[in-house]
């Protein structure tokens, strides 16, 4: 049988257990001893030392075994952090917010379930017109007047929607009021690319249905008139149950099932109702009559008619009755219902009958109420366990061995104390070994956690219970913490970012999203210091995924809303969040989730000044300084540079370097400094990676960032870089000073964001266009009658983003982040990618094309959230006026073979990317 075709599949199940069967271990060490020291041992007996030195072990490693083999809920419980928050709970990773129309139903019925009893989206359009001999498009005909009807096409645009409802019983204030919240829903969920233009009641098609009805003699009359009211009403106009959790499962359906779609307040809706409560197209006597038949009750219909309300008397009765499109059918008041016992007719109460059916009703609306509780699945709360309490293998031991808790006895002979001691040294290598694996099981719940803040993956603790022990360690080892400990055992093994990059994909891979890409442009970008950067880029993105992956095709909510919740705001699409995390765009902290989001904020003048020192003097100069969001000074340049570009180079390698430069070797510096003034050793200017720390003549202390190629070269000008010349007066304040700029730079800096455009936020009311400039402009590429039929709204977005940062200005990283776009916007959606510059103190441009983009697109949200359109025009020409910028380069040279062949330009192999 040939192998390409077998099914290969991975077990769930790879645990052989042998770890907690002492037999299997015991055994298997014997035929180590056997494989290596035959020649020396070959009494396996078990009075025997070496076979109980073997006993013992196999019996601490079964410990081990079992500990591992507990309840997994178990070994990750712990006082400090609960197992709720280690995991998203499944009500906040399976669910999406609204995608489709059954989605968008389901949360409009979700804001009142009392008042809002169905509801339907339909697809609707706008009219466009597209004048192919002017190149002009408009959304009313007789603007093209003067144009001959050959010329005149017509388009529409797509994404719109209308919302029918089918409200319960209530005022004309109470049906306003809900129509207000129905808008304001649909606005909060809204897709990418999609918009409402009306909410409306559904229209009502009256029918009758009039029947002489046999009951059973022990029927209540007034009963049954309710009950088969109540069937019919349900019939014709579908009220949608909610149910609980336990009854979802009840019905058959998975976790993932039930949490499909939007998470709602009142419960969980079966999409298989949902579906087949769509608006009737016809209403059936045959379907009438069996509704009736399925009463409890009802033994037998004798007459039965069925007919619209305007023609019952003139027609008689049909056997269906077609409902016109966007109506509902309804029982009208020409319908009756009579009944008989026997031959004998019955006189129904209707008091009686409409009490009846308000309790029936009232009953169903008990239920839906229940099915709002418990809608979580909860999380198996487990028992908080010791799993790294560790006793020495020593106390296991006989005591004749002497080395356990009550020792050898003080007349033993020095010799027999000697060989205990030198037992137990051999013994201890065992001992912290195991003692390290148990540690290592009781942090499991902090390194597989998506916030992991652990600063290394490795660990240990100290043997605390062996009897003499002190007398056979040194004092390095006794006077160590268990974080000392670690460094001091594990520090030469433990690259704790490269492992715990590991950890993270592992988790990203769990979520089927990958970042190897991502990692080894960055690799090629910023080097060593790349693998901590893209650590937390993967923390950021695991830590924000519920939102990234339930909200990646949503718009943003621009309905009704301050202007402080349009600019400098979280309130962005989903998609824009998403391009962010896969592309590591730092994001800032958001106060009410404590997450790092995407902001829709200036991005022109973040942190980042070129300014020209001596703005009257000739030539001009240029330098660079960095402020941070309270717009103190914390880096600037050593010297003026000639041009912008330079300026900007030598800024990108001052940060290149201080990312290079971790935290422990500040540390570790700074407590050799500090112990050397303690000893009364004098302070030398100190380097430590890429900073050094300077003396000023008053004894204050100062730093600034180095070249490494530099370090020591006193007198290159270009060893220093960059520099912080605020005086600290302590080795202390300065350290502070140090790391907070680490702080800084990893954590807050960054000069990168990304905007989103929706084309068809910019259709204009047609009612408030003045001229041409209100629509967005068209190629027309042929004006025969077969020409293209342009339109530049429906499902059509534009991504900005700035191109002069110092990784967008990369050619690979760009080509990269341009296809992760591209395959991030949803299939329908066309997307036109641009890269704008420059800095809002860029000089050298005259027209600052992303200057202009932020101020007219904050002014067109602003007009956009109040129904205006002033600012409509402006941001249009500025939108189709957007200039890629592309890095410089210079042609290779291929004949010299020793000539840098970065940001060189290879006839035939550079793509300089495409809008």
């Amino acid at each position: 049988m040939s192998t390409v075709n077998q099914h290969i599949s991975i077990p769930k199940n790879v645990s052989s257990n042998d770890d907690m069967s002492f037999d299997f271990l015991r055994k298997k060490g014997i035929e180590y001893i056997e494989s290596l020291g035959s020649q020396f041992w070959t009494d396996y007996n078990t009075h025997d030392p070496g076979i109980t030195i073997l006993e013992v072990l196999c019996y601490a490693i079964t410990d081990l075994g079992m500990r591992i083999n507990l309840p997994i809920e178990d070994l990750l419980s712990n006082n400090s952090t609960p197992i709720d928050e280690q995991f998203f709970t499944a009500a906040e990773i399976l669910p999406t917010q609204a995608v489709t129309a059954l989605d968008y139903r389901k949360i409009i019925i979700d804001i009142e379930p009392a008042k809002i009893k169905n509801c339907w989206l339909q697809k609707t359009t706008k009219k466009l017109f597209i004048n192919c001999k002017k190149g002009k498009i408009s959304l009313k005909k007789e603007d093209f007047a003067d144009t001959l009807p050959t010329f005149i096409k017509e388009s529409e645009i797509k994404g719109y929607y209308n919302i029918l409802v089918d409200f319960e019983e209530s005022t004309v204030a109470e049906k306003k009021l809900l129509k207000a919240k129905i808008i304001e829903k649909f606005h909060e969920n809204r897709n990418l690319c999609e918009d409402i233009l009306e909410v409306r009641e559904v229209e009502i098609q009256p029918i009758a249905v009039c029947a002489l009805i046999e009951i059973i003699p022990e029927a209540n009359e007034e009963y049954v008139h309710a009950a088969i009211t109540l069937e019919l009403e349900k019939y014709l106009s579908p009220t949608i149950r909610y149910y609980s959790l336990a009854e979802m499962f009840e019905k058959g359906y998975s976790s993932d099932e039930i949490y499909e779609g939007p998470f709602l307040n009142n419960g969980f809706i079966d999409t298989t109702e949902l579906e087949n409560s769509s608006l009737k197209t016809e209403v059936r006597l045959s379907d009438i009559m069996q509704i009736i038949m399925n009463v409890e009750g009802v033994a037998v219909i004798k007459d039965i008619s069925l007919n619209n309300c305007d023609a019952i008397e003139a027609e008689g009765s049909v056997w269906n009755i077609c409902i016109p499109t966007n109506k509902k059918p309804s029982l009208c008041s020409k319908s009756t219902l009579n009944f008989s016992k026997g031959v004998l007719p019955v006189t129904v109460n209707k008091v009686k009958a409409k009490k009846y059916l308000d309790e029936l009703k009232e009953d169903l609306a008990y239920s839906q109420q229940k099915a709002a509780k418990n809608r979580e699945l909860k999380i198996p709360q487990g028992r908080i366990v010791e799993s790294d309490f560790y006793t020495s293998v020593t106390n296991n031991f006989p005591e004749n061995y002497g080395i356990g808790e009550i020792g050898l006895s003080e007349s033993a002979s020095a010799e027999r104390k000697a060989k205990a001691k030198q037992l137990k040294g051999y013994l201890l290598f065992f001992d912290q070994i195991l003692a390290s694996y148990f540690k290592h099981l009781s942090n499991i719940k902090e390194l597989l956690s998506i916030s992991n803040n652990l600063p290394n993956t490795y660990f240990t603790q100290p043997i605390s219970d062996m009897t003499g022990f002190n007398e056979i360690v040194n004092n390095t080892y006794l006077n160590s913490s268990e974080e000392k400990l670690d460094e001091l055992l594990f520090g030469h093994l433990d690259d704790a970012v490269q492992r715990q990059n590991e950890i993270k994909d592992h988790l990203i891979a769990r979520f089927a999203e990958r970042f190897a890409e991502y990692a080894f442009l960055m690799k090629s970008l910023y080097g060593a210091a790349s693998d901590e950067i893209v650590l937390q880029n993967k923390a950021d993105f695991l830590i924000n995924y519920n939102t990234i992956s339930s909200q990646r095709g949503s718009g943003f909510n621009y309905f009704n809303q301050p202007v402080s919740n349009l600019w400098n705001t979280f309130n962005v699409t989903g998609l824009e969040n998403r391009i962010a995390g896969l592309l590591g765009i730092k994001g800032d902290q958001n106060p009410y989730t404590s997450k790092r989001g995407i902001k829709r904020k200036n991005i022109s003048n973040l942190f980042v000044q070129i300014y020209d020192p001596s703005p009257a003097v000739l030539p001009n100069l240029f330098r660079w300084r960095i402020r941070n969001s309270a717009t103190n000074i914390l880096l600037t340049a050593t010297e003026d540079y000639p041009n912008q570009s330079t300026a900007i180079k030598e800024m990108y390698l001052a940060i290149l370097k201080i990312y290079e430069t971790t935290e422990k070797e500040i540390e570790h510096a700074f407590d050799a400094l500090i112990k050397d003034r303690d000893n009364g050793i004098p302070f030398k200017d100190t380097v430590m990676n890429t900073f050094e720390v300077i003396e000023s003549n008053t004894h204050k202390y100062s730093f600034h960032i180095i070249n490494p190629e530099f370090v020591n070269d006193l007198n290159n000008p270009d060893r220093i870089i960059a520099r912080q010349y605020k005086l600290h007066l302590t080795l202390e304040d300065v350290k502070e000073a140090m790391l907070d700029l680490l702080t800084f730079f990893k954590e807050e800096f960054s000069d990168e964001g990304i905007f989103l455009v929706e084309h068809i936020l910019l259709v204009p009311d047609p009612n408030k266009v003045i001229d041409e400039s209100y629509y967005m402009p068209i190629c027309i590429e042929d004006c025969s009658e077969d020409c293209c039929v342009p339109n530049p709204y429906s499902f059509k977005i534009s991504v900005v983003l700035p191109g002069y940062t110092y990784r967008f200005a990369d050619v690979d990283f760009r080509n990269f982040a341009e296809n992760v776009i591209r395959q991030e916007i949803p299939s329908h959606i066309l997307g036109k990618i641009c890269w704008i510059g420059y800095r809002k103190d860029h000089i050298t441009p005259k027209n600052n094309d992303l200057m202009d983009f932020e101020e007219d697109f904050k002014k067109f949200l602003t007009d956009k959230t109040q129904n205006k359109q002033d600012a409509l025009p402006d941001f249009i020409k500025t939108l189709s006026n957007l200039n890629s910028i592309y890095p410089t380069g210079t042609l290779y040279n291929c004949v010299d073979e020793e000539e840098e062949i970065s940001g060189k330009i290879v006839l035939g192999r550079t793509n300089l990317g495409t809008l």
